[in-house]
């Protein structure tokens, strides 16, 4: 039993190692770059007083290793150049920086242990030269502020496992042991190094929340304004179209033997006001959405319609000119080209469009001959609804409304055009051309629309 538990320690132990040594490979051996940020204000001042301070531990380095250490030129100015080489690296890629100091700390310590007491003179500064700390404090500096905690950590274990070994495992002969203070300010520097990392890092979270607080804070005031326009809708326009259409549901009743011309416009009064309703109802749902893209929360965005409320289509445009003639309007309509698939919104806007222009010639042009032209081409659809002088005299109009303002936001947001003026003979025309797919593209010149008397608009 105790031999099938020590196996199970074992094997526990076994694998929590080589867990820890996965991390550390994730952690420590890789070479990919982590460059230090130009600073804003100072731009490239740091990286420039950092390779400043590289000539100078490679310079002092290479004294201390030839002078005090008794080495060949070469051999000192090259390990003196993996200490100053290794902070200049470490401003692009820290992880590999550290290795080459650490490289060069072990080369150095390992190239003078064999003259430490045996030369005359000062006692050699051993395993780290006074450079060398310089160099490899740098280094991790930079490698804490460029990586994660953890990673830091460790580069401070195995650089204080190294100095251990070195110093206090492998040792010599005279020296002065640098080996404690090198792991001391190590210590302090990846501290130092892991804060300021932290801070940054909770400053850019600040911001970040503080920019999403502020989206969220536009998000709800533009949700509350549609809120309040939906309510005014609701509560005034829906209000007067439901009285509309149950008065035009009652008042046959209220004659005796209502001739059929008036049944026939009381049942289009109420039919054209149920409808009414049913898009106002849609335009609601729209308003009060967070997702005016998907206001029914159907998980389509883009669809933005109701099961029972399709927007309409150019399909629908026969349906909306019979219900212009039952209102008292001559209208005739003209369609040419074969019909091609085009863009829900630009279905959607050319039946707006048209719509639109009947409303304004039923409003303002009253008794008027209108002729509604849907010509389909190779690149999109062209509109032209031109209505002649009105026959009776037009009533006052209750405000500058945004018909046309309208019109002209749709086909724009579709990269398309719309043109409205009056006509030599008196009357008004609306052309208008949307491109097929609803994206900005070169619209055709609009051709000149004849009137219904025949005199070109203007």
């Amino acid at each position: 039993m105790t031999g099938t538990g020590g196996r199970r320690v074992l094997v526990v132990l076994t694998g929590w190692a080589g867990r820890r040594l996965r991390v550390l490979r994730d952690d420590l051996l890789t070479v990919r770059p982590d460059p230090l940020p130009v600073s804003v204000w100072t731009r490239w001042l740091p990286h420039g007083l950092l390779c400043l301070a590289a000539f100078g531990i490679t310079l002092g380095d290479a004294a201390q290793l030839g002078d005090n250490g008794h080495l060949a030129p070469w051999p000192a100015l090259l390990i003196a150049l993996a200490a100053g080489g290794a902070v200049v690296l470490a401003l692009w890629r820290p992880v590999a920086a550290w290795w080459l100091s650490m490289a060069g700390t072990l080369l150095g310590a390992v190239a003078v242990h064999g003259r430490l007491g045996s030369v005359p003179g000062p006692a050699f500064t051993w395993p780290w030269t006074a450079a060398g700390v310089i160099a490899h404090l740098l280094v991790l500096l930079l490698l804490a502020l460029r990586v994660r905690t953890r990673a830091a950590v460790e580069a401070l274990a195995l650089t204080a496992l190294l100095t251990y070994l070195l110093e206090g495992v492998w040792g010599g002969g005279r020296y002065q042991p640098t080996g404690i203070i090198a792991v001391v300010l190590s210590t302090v520097v990846v501290v130092l190094g892991s804060a300021l990392r932290g801070r940054r890092e909770a400053r850019a979270q600040l911001v970040e929340q503080t920019t999403l607080t502020a989206e969220e804070r536009g998000r709800r005031t533009l949700l509350e304004e549609r809120n309040r326009i939906a309510r005014e809708l609701h509560d005034v326009v829906a209000h007067h179209m439901s009285v509309i259409s149950i008065q035009a549901q009652v008042a046959p009743h209220l004659v005796e033997r209502p001739p059929p011309e008036l049944v026939e416009n009381l049942a289009g009064i109420r039919q054209n006001a149920l409808e009414a309703l049913t898009e106002l109802r849609r335009v609601l749902g729209v308003l009060r959405s967070e997702n005016p893209e998907d206001p029914y929360g159907l998980g389509n965005p883009g669809a933005g319609t109701a099961p029972d409320a399709p927007q309409p289509t150019l399909d629908r445009l026969d349906a909306l000119i019979e219900n212009t003639r039952a209102a008292g309007l001559d209208v005739t309509s003209e369609v040419t080209g074969r019909a091609r698939p085009y863009a829900p919104g630009v279905e959607l806007s050319a039946y707006r469009i048209v719509q639109e222009a009947l409303s304004n010639a039923l409003r303002h042009a009253p008794g008027s001959r209108v002729r509604v032209e849907v010509a389909h081409l190779r690149g999109g659809v062209r509109l032209a609804v031109t209505n002649s002088r009105p026959r009776h005299p037009v009533p006052p109009s209750a405000g500058a409304g945004h018909g046309l303002l309208g019109m002209r936001e749709r086909a724009a947001m579709l990269g398309g055009t719309v043109t409205a003026a009056g006509t030599p003979a008196g009357g008004f025309a609306v052309s208008a051309f949307l491109p097929r797919d609803g994206t900005p593209s070169t619209a055709p010149a609009t051709p000149t629309v004849p009137t219904p008397s025949g005199e070109p608009s203007a």
